[in-house]
């Protein structure tokens, strides 16, 4: 059984690489544009995504939300179309579309007939440079937004407890802000806010074009060429600086009581280094480490805690690496029926500490590179995964040789790698946070 899975992982090291090799060609515009075509022509399908190195966290101070906010209004109208008429155009070609915020970027999306493209990137670059908005549109999409928090974040105590707790990790990082934002500064959004933001990162020279599926690297750039490069770019773009975390001197705890909580749970969360460019070592062994403690039903903390002492009905594990600054490493307990959080967490904190102690075995580690190969190979018959995948590394710091050098990187850690990134990791409790959220007053 080790020998097979051996040559599998084998067999599906050759083939990832090779694919991640043959289907990539990058290049960059005269205007600063980078663009990244992914060629995969099984069937006449492309996805066409323009994505600004610009997220939440290069918003100013007091205008939260503002960068999901124009992601909203952008779908209003331009010089040259109806408010509307983007997405209406787009399915009455039997496509879809949509955008999204994070932390460090905003991007925008379509995915239709491979003959389509050109119509896509027509569209796009239009709203990159005529949006037209007016007083009207803020009042009616910032409505929108302030109702969307109200559904996600106000209704949901697990939402409004994660707040907190970055808020707690974060003492000056803007991830410590809500993507959506605080919902006191969202209601003053303005449209200044929203134009000062758009005229200051939607420009060629911050994007990324990143287009998947059934396209040449020669269309994409000559249709590139034909209506991107002639849009200039922003010579004032300011350098992508933000404020960082000073030392963390503290552990720090959150106790989040809210009357809809039906399961308490304990979330604890440690300041993490992330993936860079040229040095991913160590964001490897924090990803195969998040795998080893909590990813399924075969992690050690599900082992120790959910079937050899029952004191939990669900653990979790999460490592964020695809970050342009520090992320975290994040470990969830949910204790078992009669098992109080303060047993939960001293529990957790023994399986952590014999972890320690025991060190990993290696056949565990095995079998998770062995899995984490396969889903490389499966991932590739979508090619948005495929986009997204390069979008995120680009506009969070990484190059395309990083992005493809990150499944050989995965392979490459050691036990000793694992142990030497767990043992740095667990010793720094002062760059901790752990939340405790209940329906019950909690006993300190």
């Amino acid at each position: 059984m080790r020998n097979w899975l051996a040559g599998l992982c084998l067999s599906v090291i050759g083939a990832t690489s090779a694919l991640a090799d043959d289907m990539v060609t990058s290049f960059t515009l005269e205007n600063g544009m980078d663009v990244v075509v992914i060629e995969d022509h099984r069937a006449p399908v492309v996805v066409h995504m323009v994505w600004y190195r610009a997220g939440s966290a290069d918003e100013k101070p007091g205008v939260s939300g503002v960068a999901h906010f124009l992601e909203h209004l952008l779908f209003k109208g331009t010089k040259n179309m109806a408010p509307g008429e983007f997405s209406a155009t787009v399915a009455r070609n039997g496509g879809s579309d949509n955008a999204f915020t994070s932390y460090d970027y905003t991007a925008y999306f379509q995915r239709v007939a491979s003959d389509r493209l050109e119509l896509m990137m027509k569209m796009e670059s239009d709203r990159m440079v005529n949006l037209q908005l007016d007083k009207e549109d803020i009042l009616t999409e910032r409505d929108v937004i302030i109702e969307e928090r109200n559904q996600r974040i106000e209704n949901n105590p697990s939402a409004l407890f994660r707040e907190q707790h970055d808020a707690a990790q974060y003492l000056n990082h803007r991830y410590g802000v809500p993507i959506i934002g605080w919902q006191h500064e969202m209601v003053d959004l303005s449209l200044f806010d929203a134009l000062d933001y758009y005229k200051t990162y939607y420009a060629p020279n911050n994007a990324i074009l990143v287009v998947a599926g059934d396209v040449t690297p020669d269309e994409v750039r000559s249709l590139a060429e034909k209506y991107y490069e002639p849009i200039p770019a922003n010579p004032d773009l300011p350098e992508r600086a933000r404020p960082q975390e000073p030392r963390q001197l503290a552990e720090r705890r959150v106790y989040y009581e809210d009357p809809r909580v039906a399961q308490p749970y304990l979330q604890r969360s440690y300041l993490a280094p992330e993936r860079d460019s040229g040095d991913q070592e160590t964001a490897a062994a924090l990803t195969i480490l998040a795998d080893v403690l909590g990813d399924g039903t075969t992690s050690i903390l599900n082992d120790k805690l959910q079937f050899d002492t029952r004191t939990a009905v669900y653990t979790g594990a999460y490592y964020g690496g695809t970050s342009l600054d520090d992320t975290t490493f994040n470990l969830t307990v949910v204790p078992a029926p009669g098992v109080t959080l303060e047993q939960a967490e001293t529990a957790m904190d023994q399986v952590i500490e014999d972890f320690l102690e025991e060190g990993l075995d290696s056949e565990r580690l095995e079998r998770i590179k062995t899995r984490i190969r396969a889903s490389e190979i499966y991932a590739r018959d979508d090619v948005s995964a495929i986009a997204n995948r390069y979008g995120r590394g680009l506009t969070q710091g990484l190059t395309v040789e990083d992005i493809q050098a990150w499944p050989d990187i995965l392979q490459a850690v050691t036990e000793e790698d694992i142990m030497t990134a767990a043992r740095e990791l667990f010793a720094q409790d002062n760059n901790s946070v752990t939340g405790y959220i209940t329906a019950k007053e909690v006993t300190q």
